[in-house]
């Protein structure tokens, strides 16, 4: 067993880390962070945590690389203050599309992140949604994986899902759908994107089950762009859906991302808080819904802190 239990977070999502601290039923730990006019950041501990048991919290959103070398210092920082163990608490994977070598002479950056949290001095690292399974293969400390597809499913739960469908943006997140229709007990569907050209933007053409006079429930591990939401929409409504709900866990919201779901014209939009979203951006999406993953997280904290199972979270 370790020592004392105590949380710190970094500066990218203090509101969620403050409510997986209100949920473990504990302060968050004091640290005072300096950027300094060359753009160089000082993380100063201002509490004693020899032989403590410390979980730092640090999602990934903009600006990701300063977050991401904010939470490598800070764990520097508490590596060399004594800490026994000290665990990554990453609502969202930094550079999790990084997650293989598809072109030649790239990095595979997910794989680099991990090697980067290891040699600051994490000794575990706990993670929700990874954007590929294989991240956790990069990892030689301990690392664990939640699932948001619980919390997504007790809200969809909540309406009469009789007459639903979940739907895959593509045959990549056919498995995450998958296991959200199972959790649902709703059939599946999932279309056919293809790519013709050399550009970002691939298409949808042609749609694999059955949407006609149904409520479609689009589900997918991100919105990055919007783009492939916007498209699914489209084609679901060409095929005769009745209404289109969204469940996704990170909402990256980047670039064009607000004007294309709004073109989307969703009938739900539900996402989590693993990534802070700007107040004007959810003022543009009136149909938002935004679930706390505190909750799960925290109780994933105290479980790897108990040295209990995290896996009997997601059964």
């Amino acid at each position: 067993m370790f020592g004392e239990m105590k949380v710190f977070s970094g500066g990218s999502h203090p509101q969620l880390a403050a409510d997986i601290a209100a949920h473990i039923g504990m302060p968050l730990g004091k640290i005072k962070i300096t950027r300094f006019s060359n753009e160089n950041i000082k993380v100063k501990v201002e509490e004693n945590v020899r032989e403590a048991d410390v979980f730092v919290i640090q999602t990934s959103c903009s600006p990701v690389s300063d977050y991401l070398l904010e939470l490598l210092i800070l764990i520097d920082a508490l590596k060399f203050a004594s800490a026994a163990r000290i665990t990554a608490v990453l609502p969202y994977f930094p550079y999790a599309r990084s997650d293989k070598k598809d072109e030649a002479r790239i990095s595979i950056t997910a794989r680099l992140v991990a090697d980067l949290l290891e040699t600051a001095g994490a000794d575990r690292v706990l993670a929700m949604t990874l954007h590929a399974p294989q991240i956790l293969g990069f990892f030689r400390k301990p690392a664990d994986q939640l699932f948001a597809t619980p919390i997504l499913a007790e809200y969809f739960k909540r309406t009469d899902l009789g007459n639903s469908v979940v739907v895959a943006t593509d045959a990549g997140a056919a498995k995450f759908a998958g296991h959200f229709a199972k959790r649902l007990k709703t059939p599946m569907a999932i279309i056919d994107k293809r790519r013709f050209d050399d550009s970002e933007q691939a298409q949808s053409v042609a749609l694999i089950g059955d949407v006609d006079g149904k409520d479609a429930i689009i589900y997918d591990d991100e919105i990055a762009t919007g783009g492939s939401i916007k498209e699914a929409a489209n084609i679901l409504r060409k095929f005769g859906a009745r209404t289109i709900r969204v469940g996704v866990t990170h909402p990256v919201f980047s670039g064009p991302a607000v004007d294309r779901l709004r073109e989307a014209e969703l009938d739900e939009l539900v996402v989590t808080d693993s990534i802070p979203i700007p107040k004007a951006k959810a003022q543009a999406l009136p149909t938002l819904v935004v679930l706390s993953t505190a909750g799960m997280l925290g109780d994933a904290i105290l479980r790897i802190h108990g040295g209990r199972s995290i896996s009997e979270m997601m059964d």
